[in-house]
């Protein structure tokens, strides 16, 4: 696979949970190496797309490839990292145990995998805290340990739900370089986020609401095509867009 052809592509995706339907019938290619932003509000519909993309989630119709194999595929395990909102790490374990457990998980070992855990804890700024138990950290810190657990087999996919929530502005800023820097060596990135301020960071953004798309296009045309300054302006234009066009149907 080369970067022309797309990360993800998704065909008439419907998730079903419980009595609604969270997402009725998407259709959306993500480009590879890039770095992708996923917006929308709680409840857009987000994070259950994601979980489609890592086919950690049970989908009622449709189809998701993935670096052209059906999400979930064995042959994507060590080529897909991806960071829950909720940190998937050991609390009873170190901070480099931890990341020396999910890089072992994935095949590294001897010096490869030394090289790559000093590597990762050097580029979420965990070193000083590197011996320290999960249990015994702050929230932003436990999130970064979770951040390093997917990244430290430098994944080509790298899928983040909301992975600055509660980090400081210094380490957001620097994550956000990181991922920017990943993204030139080829990976590509998917980073959902209902911050606004962060759709500036990405090279193509797809606005989600209740489970729909209502844009996919790079930040500067956003701007462009809602007439604002900044991406929440741009975001509430969509929407009272959308709001407009469903009370025409809904009236004719």
């Amino acid at each position: 696979m080369n970067n022309s052809d797309p990360a993800v592509a998704i065909r008439g995706l419907q998730v079903v949970r419980g009595r609604r339907r969270v997402i009725p019938g998407l259709d959306l290619e993500i480009p590879g190496g890039q770095v992708v932003g996923l917006l929308g509000p709680s409840g857009s519909g987000k994070s259950t797309l994601m979980r489609c993309i890592v086919g950690v989630q049970v989908i009622e119709a449709g189809t998701v490839t993935v670096l052209g194999h059906p999400a979930g595929s064995p042959e994507l395990r060590d080529r897909v990292g991806y960071v829950t909102q909720t940190p998937s790490i050991y609390a009873d374990l170190g901070v480099r145990d931890n990341v020396t457990y999910f890089g072992r998980a994935i095949g590294l070992r001897g010096n490869e995998l030394r090289d790559a855990v000093d590597r990762t804890l050097e580029e979420v700024d965990l070193q000083s805290h590197a011996d320290q138990l999960v249990q015994d950290l702050s929230g932003g810190q436990e999130s970064r340990v979770s951040l390093a657990a997917a990244l430290v087999g430098r994944p080509t996919l790298l899928v983040l739900d909301e992975p600055t929530v509660g980090l400081d502005p210094v380490l957001r800023r620097d994550l956000w370089d990181l991922f920017r820097h990943l993204a030139e060596r080829g990976h590509s990135l998917i980073v959902s986020s209902h911050v606004m301020d962060e759709a500036t960071r990405c090279d193509r953004l797809v606005l989600l609401r209740e489970g729909r798309v209502l844009a996919d296009l790079t930040p500067a045309e956003l701007l462009q095509r809602t007439g604002t300054d900044d991406a929440d302006a741009a975001f509430l234009a969509l929407i009272d867009a959308e709001t407009a066009r469903s009370g025409e149907r809904s009236s004719s």
